[in-house]
């Protein structure tokens, strides 16, 4: 099974954009994303209707961001691009009938469901803003570490 990837993608556009003065194309997050255009426009859409970003149309036109990073958290993302899956693991279901798989089932859904809630919390306390403030660390680094070179 594939992993969904959406909210890491749709983070590290986020945190690019931030970075930008004028609007960012969908083409333009394609390329950065090595995907097309039409998934990444179906993807903004959710965080452009949840208030994050907002496209301009025409000659010139894109996407920007509408807040302020330090008002955004993952969750929001998370939230705006409709919740996908947050684990691979998957509950057995082949015979219901059996108590052992009940048990089971029972406790893994159990763990997994409070795993989720704890993560879902954590991911409300990590604000763009944090994700940009580590990206610009990380790029003062590289860029000592390339002068040092």
């Amino acid at each position: 099974m594939k992993g969904d990837n959406r909210l890491s993608r749709m983070l590290h556009v986020l945190v690019h954009m931030a970075q930008r003065d004028g609007p960012v194309t969908s083409e333009a997050m394609a390329r950065m994303l090595n995907t097309n255009p039409v998934v990444v426009r179906r993807t903004m859409a959710g965080l452009r209707d949840s208030g994050f970003v907002q496209a301009e149309r025409g000659h010139g036109g894109g996407w920007r961001i509408a807040r302020d990073l330090a008002d955004i958290t993952l969750l929001d993302v998370y939230r705006a691009i409709d919740e996908p899956p947050l684990f691979s693991l998957r509950i057995a279901e082949d015979t219901p009938n059996c108590l052992v798989e009940q048990a089971v089932n029972a406790a893994l859904e159990s763990e997994l469901a409070e795993a989720r809630e704890r993560l879902l919390r954590r991911f409300g306390k990590i604000t763009l803003a944090a994700l940009a403030r580590d990206f610009e660390r990380r790029l003062r680094a590289s860029s000592k570490a390339t002068a040092q070179a």
